[in-house]
């Protein structure tokens, strides 16, 4: 946020800065909204612009761009707009020094002049405004796994010393199993008790194999003697 903030800010400073430039000299004292679009490819002329048409068009389609960009935080758009500030300003440097020979600063005010300068570093705060910007995120993005976790790919298997822990948090949680060795399976049957009604029950005390009867510790009963 903070980011898209600061991102903002620069490139809409560069907007304004690039907005000026045609209302300030840009060579030998004629002022940028005196060059008319059309000169940018056909050759510099002497022919007065309207404002219009002049080369104030594209940097007010930039800005509006740079408007757009802060607004949808967008840094593909906001980056457009300084590479059209700048290939505009490029493409007027590359005609007048065609038209004029060659292209001087002086300090008489002939030559270059600081409306160049406006337009040049409006464009570079555009683009270091689309650097300084984040651009928007999926709201959904992070939802369901953890914040470290890659986009699209499954969770690790957990180590051998945490097995039991739940991946999205990591968190430990109560063990399914302590033993090594399988769990016992329970006899599905649920039916009536196959034995006969009057058998005893192992470990019952009337069963013979459950040895000495506790009711009469004295006079245990024993088995009869074979026949």
């Amino acid at each position: 946020m903070i980011r898209n903030l600061l991102g903002s800010l620069v490139a809409l400073a560069g907007a304004a800065s690039a907005v000026l430039s045609p209302f300030r000299p840009w060579y030998d004292g004629r002022l940028g909204r005196d060059y008319r679009v059309r000169d940018l490819f056909e050759g510099i002329t002497l022919t007065e612009s309207g404002v219009l048409v002049s080369i104030l068009l594209p940097f007010l389609a930039a800005a509006a761009l740079v408007v757009l960009g802060a607004v949808l935080r967008s840094r593909l758009v906001t980056a457009f707009a300084g590479v059209v500030v700048l290939g505009f300003t490029v493409l007027w440097m590359v005609r007048q020094g065609q038209a004029a020979g060659s292209l001087a600063v002086s300090g008489d005010g002939s030559g270059l002049r600081v409306g160049v300068v406006n337009a040049l570093a409006g464009g570079v705060l555009m683009l270091i405004g689309a650097a300084l910007m984040r651009g928007r995120r999926s709201r959904g993005a992070g939802r369901g796994r953890r914040r470290d976790q890659p986009s699209g790919e499954p969770f690790a298997v957990p180590p051998a010393d945490q097995v039991d822990t739940w991946p999205p948090t990591r968190e430990p949680g109560m063990s399914v199993q302590t033993s090594p060795w399988p769990e016992p399976e329970v006899d599905p049957y649920t039916g009536p008790d196959p034995r006969a009604p009057g058998d005893p029950h192992p470990g019952d005390p009337g069963d013979p194999a459950a040895g000495e009867d506790p009711r009469d510790p004295v006079h245990p009963p024993h088995r009869p003697p074979p026949t």
